[in-house]
């Protein structure tokens, strides 16, 4: 089935829009999921029409499209607990301000209803994007965390996020929760548990990221299955584990990226451990039609190089069409 390919802009944000996209296009990509920092997209000015109508143009010059924006930074920041120093450095000066922590969640929770408002100023139906947790700090369960201490986590994630959904549904946009660690929902079970708390609504969904399932040891391609109502929205990342040594951990030591220490490392698309062929067959099987997002991180490898390599990669297994027939019907045929 052919789905567009698309490139996130997220681990780009250091290049002007601009040039991202005169990358993109020249490498053939079929548009970007565009990230809402750096000079990306700026969801304070979804009501400039002067504004908006620029991006739309820098799109169009280079022959991109966009199906999905993404706001991952902001959504960190609504239901964290602790907000520290970690979120000065992600966030703009408007949803830091002072820094009081509760200030924070309620400004990053106005720049969610924010960005699906430029969603949809950009004809954009799907938002990519986190939510944060107030109870991740708890996931080793030392010192011991009562069940109501995790019950009222997922409590807090629907108070603050069923507003934000209220808005999303006004404008017709839904928002892809990206299962990973630190988030509300971070595997399997806790994807259960996070949809459970928001009533099953139908503006919330999931981005599939294989890369954060793998070094858990989840099958990405049996959650395809299980969760296909709720597959907004995919990344094509890749992992590879380092898991053999007897040394090396799966919590990765506090070891910086490419150290060969860790015990996995996020690595481009097709050069790790995700089976992505088993993957792209089920996103047929399950009737998934939209843009496959390449979210390129690999510390070991060059990006202007990894890019336009996993680009032919996606887009060579991507393409595969069901047969239109049962391959084995010619058993059966009359002469």
């Amino acid at each position: 089935m052919a789905r567009p390919v698309t490139l996130f802009t997220g681990q780009w944000a250091d290049l002007p829009f601009e040039e991202v996209a005169r990358l993109a296009g020249g490498w053939g990509y079929d548009g970007l999921e565009i990230a809402c920092w750096g000079d990306h997209l700026d969801v304070s000015r979804w009501d400039d029409a002067a504004y908006v109508a620029g991006r739309r143009e820098i799109l169009e010059r280079n022959g991109l499209s966009t199906w999905t924006i993404s706001n991952h930074l902001a959504g960190q920041a609504v239901c964290d607990d602790p907000i520290d120093e970690r979120h000065r450095g992600i966030l703009p000066d408007r949803v830091w301000a002072d820094g009081e922590a509760e200030g924070v969640r309620q400004r990053a929770a106005d720049e969610m209803k924010n960005t699906a408002l430029m969603a949809a100023k950009l004809g954009v139906t799907t938002v990519t994007g986190f939510t944060g947790s107030s109870i991740w700090k708890a996931v080793a369960m030392f010192p011991p965390a009562s069940q109501a201490m995790i019950d009222a986590g997922y409590q807090d994630f629907a108070d603050r996020w069923n507003p934000i959904l209220d808005v999303f549904e006004e404008v017709g946009v839904r928002f892809a929760h990206e299962v990973h660690p630190s988030e509300i929902a971070y595997d399997y079970w806790t994807t259960v548990r996070a949809l459970e708390a928001i009533g099953h609504r139908a503006s919330f969904g999931l981005n599939w990221d294989p890369s954060h399932m793998v070094w858990q040891d989840i099958d990405p391609v049996g959650f395809l299955w299980d969760f296909q109502d709720r597959i907004y929205h995919v990344h094509c990342k890749d992992t590879k584990r380092r898991l053999d040594n007897g040394r090396n951990g799966r919590l990765s030591s506090h070891l910086a990226w490419a150290d060969p220490r860790r015990g996995w490392d996020f690595i481009s698309t097709g050069h790790g451990d995700v089976p992505w062929e088993n993957a792209f067959r089920m996103l047929t099987s399950i009737g998934y039609a939209g843009p496959l997002s390449v979210e390129w991180e690999d510390a070991g490898m060059d990006r202007l190089v990894g890019a336009p390599e996993v680009l032919g990669f996606v887009r060579r297994l991507s393409t595969y069409e069901p047969s239109a027939a049962a391959f084995d019907a010619a058993f059966s045929s009359k002469k």
